[in-house]
């Protein structure tokens, strides 16, 4: 008779081999009917709003969010540091970013390492470690993010935030320690300047990249990461050792939001930039077509896939693989997130529908922190904390 592992491995490679020659996970549930507005077992609660006020100095924009939420980020700098030493013991390698990070401050480009400076000081915690907590984030962000255009020419632009792989798992309650900890830390932000909105995003609070958010009414904008062999630690090792002719990918995505004026301006510079790590932005605008992934290695864009209603290609999807090549079977959420669009019809597009393909395992999952709908036209932006009740894909 087997025993249960044993059983379980059996079961598991039956069902993986069954998912190859059909094409789909078998994991994968049939396309959710979720409430909407959310409610429910994969539903956490609201994401909550706050005014990043641009006319202040670079060193005061972050302080009155950073006092609320110090405790819940030094919940997770400590995590880290615990990660950390579990890799190299004694603490050395937190002692090595306490000591060395804190002077390459410096170069970083304006705003970001008085932003970050003033963040440390407000937290009360070691400078290196909050330079660190913004580092990471360049290679360890697993997302799904999705265009569409209804048959209106209205544009959409959703994602789910998966972040945490690899980071620590819970088996007390079957989830990813960090994945857990950012959600007490997940913002949505509000940056103004003159008392105007400039941009809006949501993000992790002490993190002065981002990763998520659009300009009302002109372009919206997501951000996943790229697998590759050149990947983030490539380039922040190349970062610290000098070399410093590319950006931050967190940091070009913040800039964009900031500056560009139109969807076009959004996508040259994106396509253009140097950056530290590979990425797939996903870009949005307000007219019809405006709605591509831009894949790029550090240095150049790789491919361009866009919209093309006229000729039926009403949506983008895209998650952590080229869309020319085949995901990693383990973690196919481009399939069912497609075939749920496809069942849906551009008829029937709406933030809705959208949360529906979001909530559908494993497009959500144990690594999933929120869903974020955003509606350009309509300057509309909506954020949920999510959870993936067992049973559910452990990425």
């Amino acid at each position: 008779m087997l025993g249960p592992s044993r059983l379980t491995f059996v079961f598991l490679a039956a069902a993986a081999t069954h998912a190859v020659a059909q094409q789909v996970p078998p994991w994968t549930e049939d396309c959710r009917k979720s409430t909407y507005p959310p409610s429910g077992p994969t539903y956490r609660g609201p994401v909550p709003w706050y005014t990043i006020n641009l006319d202040l100095p670079p060193y005061k924009r972050w302080h009155a969010l950073m006092t609320e939420k110090a405790p819940a980020v030094k919940i997770l700098l400590k995590t880290l540091r615990d990660f950390s030493d579990a890799f190299v013991p004694s603490g050395k390698l937190m002692a090595l970013v306490d000591q060395k990070l804190p002077d390459l401050l410096g170069q970083l480009p304006d705003p970001f390492g008085k932003e970050i400076e003033g963040i440390a000081a407000v937290i009360d915690v070691p400078l290196g470690e909050i330079i660190a907590f913004n580092i990471f984030y360049e290679v360890f962000t697993m997302c799904t993010s999705i265009v569409t255009e209804d048959k209106k020419g209205h544009l959409l632009h959703v994602r789910n935030m998966d972040f945490g792989l690899f980071l620590g798992w819970n088996i007390n309650n079957n989830s990813w320690v960090i994945t857990e900890e950012l959600k007490p830390l997940t913002v949505n932000l509000d940056f103004q300047r003159n008392n105007k909105t400039v941009f809006k995003s949501t993000s992790f609070a002490g993190y002065v990249g981002l990763l998520t958010g659009f300009q009302p009414g002109r372009f919206s904008l997501t951000l996943n990461e790229r697998f590759a062999l050149s990947g983030g630690f490539m380039g922040i090792i190349e970062w610290i050792l000098g070399k410093r002719d590319a950006m931050w990918v967190g940091f070009i995505f913040r800039s964009v939001l900031e500056n560009a004026t139109s969807y076009e301006e959004a996508k040259n510079l994106l396509i253009k930039t140097k950056i530290m790590a590979p990425a797939y932005f996903i870009l949005g605008g307000n007219r019809s077509g405006e709605g591509c992934v831009i894949t790029r290695d550090r240095k150049q864009s790789m491919d361009l896939n866009e919209l093309n209603p006229r000729q039926g290609k009403w949506y983008v999807v895209q998650t952590n693989y080229d869309h020319w090549k085949n995901p990693f079977f383990l973690d196919d959420r481009r399939t069912p997130a497609k075939m749920c669009l496809n069942r849906t019809t551009q008829e029937h597009i709406s933030f809705a529908t959208l949360y529906d393909v979001l909530s559908t395992k494993p497009v959500l999952n144990k690594l999933t922190v929120f869903t974020t709908l955003m509606d350009v036209p309509k300057g509309q932006l909506e954020s949920y904390l999510r959870d993936c009740p067992d049973p559910c894909i452990g990425w």
